[in-house]
């Protein structure tokens, strides 16, 4: 037997955690449902709704994936690929709109 295990540690996670992250899931998404009831609008809508996913996806990742817990170079294998995509979809997105708004340019100045 390992030394370590012999010696009764448990490296298992509380209850207590896993219920006070259901808890702050359970408000993050309450408030997610609030910023729809007041009809919140515009920029301020799609941030505060993208900032509550983010930190509900980071809870779940952390916790319930145990990604808190792992090594370092495997959190970076799992968050680095999603993370290029996001600053790749938003160069693209800036690349778009000024293609589109060069094109309106030109077409308006024939």
């Amino acid at each position: 037997m390992h030394p370590v295990a012999s010696q009764g540690t448990d490296h298992g996670h509380s209850i207590r955690l896993y219920l006070l992250v259901w808890g702050w899931l359970f408000v993050l998404s309450a408030c997610s449902y609030l910023v729809d009831y007041f009809h919140l609008q515009g920029i301020l809508r799609w941030s505060l709704i993208l900032l509550f996913m983010i930190v509900k996806a980071g809870l779940i990742m952390a916790v319930f994936m145990h990604l808190a817990w792992e090594r370092l170079a495997l959190i970076y294998a799992i968050l680095a690929p999603p993370i290029a995509i996001l600053i790749f979809a938003a160069i693209m997105t800036a690349e778009a709109s000024y293609t589109f708004l060069t094109r309106l340019n030109v077409l308006a100045g024939q």
